[in-house]
């Protein structure tokens, strides 16, 4: 399920009355409630769920639903009035907004009541949830981006296929030969997505989108502009990629399944949704995303946090312990929708869907870089969006974009510290 959705509004979190209960949960003849958005994930989390239940007798857990589109502003309404769910997923764009408003508990990661081993996990992820020191979120999975590509349509036009070794240049050349249109074919999908394209060009470029102290944007960096420029020349100057309106028309991943682009950079979490259609995963291929002055993908993936006025923190923490243990990690695994983040797990993932070469996935955690946020991810984010998207259709160039974005960031950023 796609994480560049999920950006809440940029609005403040109430910190009043958000501490514990401090009320022991005990071992049995309790309830827990555990919010989930995804449905795909759906059967994996209540098989979860199950499992702790088994193991703890008396002890039950409701596993909440709630679509993607409404999750994020029923959370926050639910949080402010102090129904949220005991347990529920975060992610790295969101995270800093809880933490930081204290509707969180800490997870202990050290002594006899650790909750996670952060040496479990990848570093990146750990990072991602844990804020001012305090580690606040277990991660449950991963995603890393990848190059996907139409073998069919490579073929019919007599071009090699993506391999390990493109460059951004291969890449290039690629779109161009198999962009057909005639046939109405082109070569990639290039949308304003953040965490999928251009987040990743930019590392490749060896430019950045805020800084490590995360208090001042990289959009003014020329690396930066040199990241972005390689999708809107994609569009504008190759013409090798739909135009930013015929993407509004059609989704991107729908014009990649119907044959309509024959590249397209998507994460793994979209593995499920192309292995579903046999006739078009035979058509599939999966290579690392090419390479600019560097190799890199951004790394991101879900956490399990627990909410600060849960009447049982024990036992949530105990769940979230369970969540992000090898059980449950191999469970999820299995599922094929999602890639554990615990080590040493991933491979049955790989497994569930052998005709893709989904290891790519995992070896490219030795070059990702983390997923940028601040304490209000979303604020910027939405700005990113707004304002790219002007440089995408054409309507304002690559540099006076990234400076206008530059100058929007910092301003918020420097919101967050006031």
């Amino acid at each position: 399920m796609r994480r560049r959705t999920f950006l809440t509004a940029a609005a403040s979190l109430t910190a009043a009355g958000c501490t514990s209960s401090g009320g022991s949960a005990g071992r049995s003849g309790s309830h827990l409630t555990y919010g989930v958005w995804d449905v795909a994930q759906l059967p994996a989390m209540r098989k979860a769920a199950d499992a702790f239940e088994r193991s703890r007798p008396g002890v039950s857990v409701d596993v909440q639903l709630t679509p993607n589109g409404t999750y994020w502003t029923k959370l926050r309404t639910a949080c402010t009035g102090g129904s949220a769910p005991d347990v529920f997923w975060m992610n790295g764009p969101n995270f800093g907004l809880y933490a930081d408003a204290g509707q969180l508990l800490p997870l202990e990661t050290e002594g006899p009541d650790a909750v996670l081993d952060p040496a479990a996990f990848p570093a990146d992820l750990v990072s991602l949830y844990r804020w001012k020191n305090v580690q606040y979120g277990a991660p449950k999975d991963f995603d890393t981006v990848a190059l996907w590509f139409n073998k069919e349509l490579f073929d019919r036009a007599g071009a090699d296929h993506p391999n390990a070794d493109w460059t951004w240049q291969d890449l290039i050349e690629g779109a161009e030969r198999v962009t057909d249109r005639r046939r109405d074919v082109y070569g990639i999908a290039a949308p304003v997505w953040a965490q999928e394209n251009y987040y990743d060009s930019i590392a490749q470029a060896g430019g950045y989108v805020i800084s490590e102290d995360r208090t001042t944007s990289g959009y003014s960096d020329p690396r930066t502009v040199e990241g972005l420029r390689l999708w809107t020349d994609l569009i504008h100057r190759y013409q090798a990629a739909p135009t930013l309106q015929q993407l509004t028309d059609t989704d991107p991943t729908q014009m990649f399944q119907a044959g309509r682009v024959a590249m397209i950079q998507d994460a793994s979490y979209d593995a499920a949704a192309y292995w579903k259609d046999p006739q078009f995963r035979a058509k599939v291929g999966v290579v690392p995303l090419p390479r600019g002055r560097r190799r890199a993908t951004v790394i991101h993936g879900l956490g399990n946090v627990v909410y600060a006025r849960t009447p049982h923190p024990e036992l949530a923490r105990d769940f979230v312990r369970f969540l992000s243990g090898e059980p449950a990690s191999l469970l999820q695994a299995r599922h094929g929708t999602a890639i554990p983040a615990h080590q040493g797990t991933q491979q049955p993932w790989t497994e569930a869907m052998p005709r893709f070469d989904l290891k790519v996935f995992l070896d490219a955690v030795d070059y990702a870089v983390p997923y940028p946020t601040s304490a209000n991810t979303a604020a910027w984010g939405h700005k990113e969006q707004q304002i790219l998207a002007r440089a995408w259709s054409g309507d304002e160039s690559v540099e006076a974009a990234a400076d206008r974005l530059a100058e929007a960031m910092n301003l918020l950023l420097d919101q967050e510290r006031s």
